[in-house]
């Protein structure tokens, strides 16, 4: 960029003189011409020779060529970000989630649990090629448009390697389509932390291809796609604001896990035997990596390398810090002690409440939403899990659930147009506020609309899928292939083994 820079001050600079040059010496030839002399082509006025005419010429292609340069120069810096982002997404999947889940489980599931991570690395991207995509992003101009896309992108049809002016501008569709895949990978990953140590692999894999199917492409629709009903950047009926993905992402992969929990009933054992996570290294880790590959998560979902993108970069990581610490100091004052596990929980925990609001809050909301978050979370895992005794065995729900649901309704809260103007301007050219503290309280009942349709959309599509898949195939693994682990029982593998005594 800074090549870009000099190159327009050295040309902007030449291009002056040489208008200047073009107006003296049409000035010179005008005066010289004597009384009663007639310049070619005209009658009682100057008009350019052709050599002025040459040098204007030169001076509109000089111009050109700058302006194609500097596009040139912002699609590839624009690319090259979105790229590097799409990585770091799908580094959140794995490794890092896969550590996270991982570590938290008995080391008799950690490969168990590890596949169900990866496996969706792997099918949810031919998924996706094939009709994910179009159902999510494509346009659908009949009765269901405003709730899920049309097929006209099936197979990647039209997805190519120029911008589309409808989702972006200044880098190619595909670099779009494949980083909306890594949102899709991560999203149906998180459910998994629900029914973690007791589901089927194959049936897993099943329902995960139904769900992202018929609750996550129409849920990605209706907030970012074309003629989506909560869609605020594209004149939805309901405008949502969701930056990158409190609804779509966490809400629904975390209500989807509540009902998962529920469905498949408690681990065997639990609560009354321990269950402790085996490796909280490996957890710490994998947290280390989603916080990291969360930049790309929000930051990249500005889909360009502006100052839209650094706000959300630090607003993402203010958030983080902030409901990190709010958890430590509640846990440390509840049991006397603070520990890496609720460190690393309230760091997630942020990171899910200002998944939604990363682009359109100041850092000092950031700090608020991240603190008012890692304290919900922290109620809802010790004590709301606690009273109601549901096994939500890795906290899916009382981390991405409660958060994201929060996040999303204080997006409405603290939203602001000077970060974002998302809405425009009025008739006056004046810019129309974002949320409530912008001055928009009507932000706040459109967010609950889109939480409400989230959680009614993950009940519904959920409990039947899963009620389909266990009446056709089964959906838990026997009692005996739970006692022994789903290492062996589903994959034939041991992830530790004992070392031989020589």
């Amino acid at each position: 960029m800074h090549d870009v820079s000099r190159l327009f001050r050295q040309r902007g600079f030449a291009l002056l003189v040489t208008l200047l040059l073009c107006t003296v010496g049409a000035e010179g030839q005008v005066q010289t011409a004597g009384p009663g002399q007639e310049l070619h082509g005209m009658s009682g006025s100057a008009v350019p020779t052709s050599g002025s005419e040459a040098r204007l010429t030169a001076l509109e292609k000089q111009n050109a060529d700058l302006q194609a340069s500097v596009a040139a120069a912002q699609s590839a810096g624009d690319n090259a970000w979105m790229l590097v982002s799409a990585a770091f997404v799908l580094m959140m999947s794995g490794p890092g989630l896969t550590l996270f889940y991982g570590g938290l489980v008995r080391r008799k599931n950690i490969l168990g649990t590890m596949m169900q991570t990866f496996a969706m690395m792997g099918i949810i991207p031919v998924l996706w090629a094939l009709l994910g995509y179009s159902l999510a992003f494509g346009e659908n101009t009949g009765p269901l448009g405003s709730f899920i896309g049309g097929f006209q992108n099936a197979l990647l049809h039209g997805v190519g390697l120029l911008p589309d002016k409808v989702y972006v501008t200044t880098i190619p569709l595909q670099t779009f389509m494949v980083y909306q895949l890594m949102f899709a990978i991560i999203t149906p990953a998180l459910i998994t932390g629900a029914f973690a140590e007791r589901m089927k692999f194959s049936s897993m894999c099943v329902f995960m291809v139904l769900w992202a199917l018929f609750v996550y492409s129409p849920m990605a629709h209706m907030v970012w796609g074309k003629g989506g009903l909560l869609n605020a950047a594209l004149g939805g009926k309901f405008p949502c604001l969701d930056f990158a993905g409190g609804t779509v992402v966490h809400v629904t992969s975390g209500v989807s896990a509540l009902v998962c929990c529920l469905y498949m009933g408690k681990r065997r054992g639990y609560p009354k035997e321990p269950m402790p996570p085996h490796s909280l290294v490996l957890s710490c880790i994998g947290a280390c990596l989603l916080w990291v590959g969360w930049f790309g998560f929000n930051a990249g979902s500005a889909l360009n390398a502006s100052g839209l993108a650094t706000s959300a970069f630090v607003a993402t990581h203010f958030a983080a810090a902030a409901a990190g610490c709010a958890w430590t100091v509640a846990e440390w004052i509840k049991t006397g002690k603070p520990t890496a596990l609720g460190a690393i929980s309230g760091v997630v925990a942020g990171l899910v409440g200002i998944t939604p609001a990363a682009g359109f809050v100041s850092p000092i909301s950031a700090l608020w939403i991240g603190l008012l978050t890692g304290l919900f979370c922290f109620s809802m895992v010790f004590f709301v899990k606690s009273k109601f005794g549901y096994d939500d065995s890795l906290d899916a729900f009382g981390v991405h659930g409660a958060g994201g649901t929060l996040g999303a309704v204080l997006t409405g809260i603290f939203a602001q147009a000077a970060i974002n103007p998302i809405f425009g301007k009025d008739s006056r050219g004046n810019t129309l506020p974002s949320g409530v503290m912008d001055g928009n309280l009507h932000q706040l009942f459109n967010q609950v609309v889109g939480v409400a349709i989230a959680w009614g959309l993950s009940i519904v599509g959920t409990l039947v899928l899963l009620t389909l898949v266990d009446k056709v195939m089964g959906l838990r693994v026997s009692a005996e292939d739970e006692q022994t682990g789903l290492d062996l029982s589903q994959h034939g593998e041991e992830g530790y083994h004992a070392e031989p005594a020589y």
